[in-house]
């Protein structure tokens, strides 16, 4: 026997999502995949089938997206396949738990740093205020605690990321792991790195700007030339004077690529040529050298063709005298 659903049930009952969903995973999620995850959370209120085919007609999405949704809740913790279907992870149930693993995991000397625990309750409790408007998901706690460690930040520097994040729409977890890996790969750990990070940013952007203008790029440069012009900066320690002495040499060229140049300033590199003035050194010596070589050219092929003129001629008179006799 089979029981069918009552619709008056449906017109007054409710979908119940826990706060701890918008505290924490909301902003991640993209738009497509929370459209299939509230559907899948209605559905499994009344055991509902799971159709690949009849979710994509439901929410007017492609078959692809609807897998690679599935694909995504599944591997983010949202849901768990079974033999015979899937099953919605209780969200509330899952933080309890993490947030109690690490709690178990905390050592004896961390209890201990009474003086350090408070400097973070209080960087904590400032973030809450500030970015999540006093609902922090539970699980920053532990996020923001475990960041410190890791990447060895003070109290100002995990404000700047989490400001940073925040003026960028991006105040979620994968997105702040991500920026805060790009900072432990600059060396920032105090408020001064970051300003000197900041600083050699903003100078990377000038000279990029200006080689762009420089070389007629009024659209952009390509992801891939910033990549070349960011070597020349960072790696190689060039300022644009010496750079504008590589981009003088294409004038004469028809559409340089980025390539040549960036050949041009890695024989200078190699050559631990630093100063505009060791450069513009290198080219007269090449360009005296060049001349000279040139000159040595001309008086070779000279001196051949006189040495030539003179055995044609010998050849002739030899001849000649050879008639004569006979």
């Amino acid at each position: 026997m089979k029981f069918e659903q009552n619709e008056k049930s449906m017109i007054f009952a409710e979908t119940t999502i826990p706060d701890i969903f918008f505290a924490e995973h909301l902003s991640s999620m993209p738009g497509d995949f929370l459209k299939i995850y509230l559907y899948l959370v209605f559905l499994s209120k009344y055991n509902g089938d799971i159709n690949i085919n009849n979710l994509s007609k439901k929410l007017a999405l492609a078959i692809n997206t609807i897998n690679e949704g599935m694909q995504y809740l599944e591997k983010e913790g949202f849901i768990l396949r079974k033999q015979n279907g899937y099953v919605i992870i209780d969200l509330q149930e899952k933080t309890l738990n993490n947030i109690y693993s690490l709690k178990m995991e905390a050592t004896s000397e961390k209890i201990e740093q009474n003086a350090k625990n408070k400097k973070k309750l209080e960087l904590v409790k400032y973030l809450n205020n500030k970015y999540f408007q006093g609902v922090m998901g539970p699980t920053w706690y532990s996020d923001i605690d475990i960041w410190m460690d890791k990447f060895g930040f003070d109290e100002q520097v995990m404000i700047n990321l989490f400001d940073y994040c925040y003026s960028k729409s991006a105040l979620h977890k994968n997105y702040v792991q991500a920026v805060a890996e790009g900072w432990k790969a600059n060396k920032i750990r105090t408020v001064d790195d970051l300003e000197r990070y900041y600083m050699a940013q903003e100078r990377l952007m000038k000279i990029k700007k200006e080689i762009a203008k420089k070389m007629g790029k009024r659209s952009g440069l390509t992801q891939y030339e910033e990549a070349y012009i960011e070597t020349w900066v960072n790696d190689y320690k060039y300022d644009l004077p010496v750079i504008e002495i590589a981009l003088k040499r294409t004038t004469s060229r028809v559409n340089a690529s980025f390539d040549y140049i960036n050949n041009i300033i890695k024989d200078w590199h190699e050559r631990n040529l630093v100063t505009p003035l060791q450069i513009n050194e290198f080219l007269e010596q090449r360009k005296k050298q060049t001349k000279d070589t040139k000159e040595l050219q001309k008086q070779v092929k000279k001196e051949n063709f006189e040495q030539r003129t003179y055995s044609n001629l010998s050849f002739l008179y030899a001849n000649k005298n050879a008639e004569e006799a006979g």
